[in-house]
């Protein structure tokens, strides 16, 4: 069964990609919903399909950022803008390309994906909130992603998802406990 999944991983990684953070996301923005409020909390059908169609966009931009951002750390070391040994410390690698997904893809990531779920529930666009969020990405996804970008790349998308759903709780407990 796992054969299959990572072959599938491999020979689909757009689609697998959309598939994975669709399901994934969506699940962590219902479980962390589930934490603030006690009690579960579903959306309407229409906005419920709607949001997983934007997780699964998300996915295919995620797939994209990833590999995009490895061939930008790549052209920074070769010319001179970055350290030469980030280049063979897998370590340090992932570390470059992490700080710099984070850096410039992460906050208009997240900026797409809250004017997207204010436009889908009808919601003004919290920036106070949309800050808060943007501050983990120092402190959270850097160092998941750290770790994510140390994987092979098939497997990368599928971790980024599995941490969403992972931040979602802590998100959670953090509402709750306010």
């Amino acid at each position: 069964m796992i054969e299959i999944y990572l072959n599938f991983l491999k020979n689909y990684p757009l689609i697998s990609s959309a598939i994975q953070v669709a399901i994934l996301g969506m699940f962590g923005e219902l479980l962390a919903a589930r934490i603030r409020l006690g009690k579960w909390y579903f959306f309407g059908k229409r906005q419920f399909i709607t949001k997983v169609l934007i997780w699964g966009f998300l996915g295919i931009t995620f797939k994209y950022a990833f590999a995009g951002f490895f061939g930008f750390v790549d052209a920074l070391i070769h010319k001179g803008f970055w350290f030469a040994s980030a280049e063979n410390n897998l370590l340090l690698k992932a570390f470059s390309v992490s700080l710099f997904t984070n850096l410039i893809f992460g906050p208009v990531m997240m900026l797409f994906h809250r004017w997207t779920d204010n436009i889908i529930e009808d919601k003004e666009m919290n920036w106070k909130s949309l800050q808060k969020a943007w501050l983990t990405l120092l402190w959270f996804w850097i160092p998941a992603h750290t770790i994510t970008f140390s994987l092979p790349s098939h497997l990368q998308v599928s971790l980024a998802a599995i941490w969403a759903v992972a931040l979602g709780i802590i998100l959670g407990f953090f509402a709750r406990s306010k």
